[in-house]
């Protein structure tokens, strides 16, 4: 039996998401004026969505089994794609440090969100620990 029905593990998969997301994002920022640099960014929406949007046929051994569809995808579902379609800049880079800093300000708020969410989970497992003081 797991705690919280799997909220803590999924808050801890949700800040992983978060953090490499920051990390990538002052990546960018970082190599806003280097050659040819192509911005990068942290994908798991797309990845999810093409999961669920897609059909899994289990293999029926017997007429009688029934038939399923799984919505199941893959764990650790991020990756960092580099977006070559655009060049801002005359060195061939396209990173947009106004669009970078958004994207990290939005970023902190979501980081900063899981964060309270995870610490009010911890403090109700203490209240109950402590009988409710």
């Amino acid at each position: 039996m797991s705690l919280f029905s799997n909220t803590i593990s999924t808050l801890e998969k949700s800040l992983d998401y978060a953090s490499l997301k920051n990390q990538t994002i002052a990546n960018n920022i970082a190599n806003v004026d280097t050659a040819n640099y192509k911005s990068k960014n942290v994908v798991f929406k797309d990845v999810l969505d093409s999961q669920l949007g897609s059909t899994f046929q289990a293999k029926r051994t017997h007429e009688k089994h029934i038939p399923f569809q799984s919505s199941t995808f893959e764990q650790n579902g991020l990756k960092i794609v580099s977006d070559n379609s655009t060049t801002y800049n005359h060195n061939g880079n396209n990173v947009d440090v106004d669009k970078e800093m958004t994207n990290l300000a939005e970023n902190q708020i979501y980081y900063q969100a899981l964060v309270d969410r995870i610490n009010g989970k911890f403090n109700s497992l203490s209240s109950v620990i402590k009988g409710g003081r």
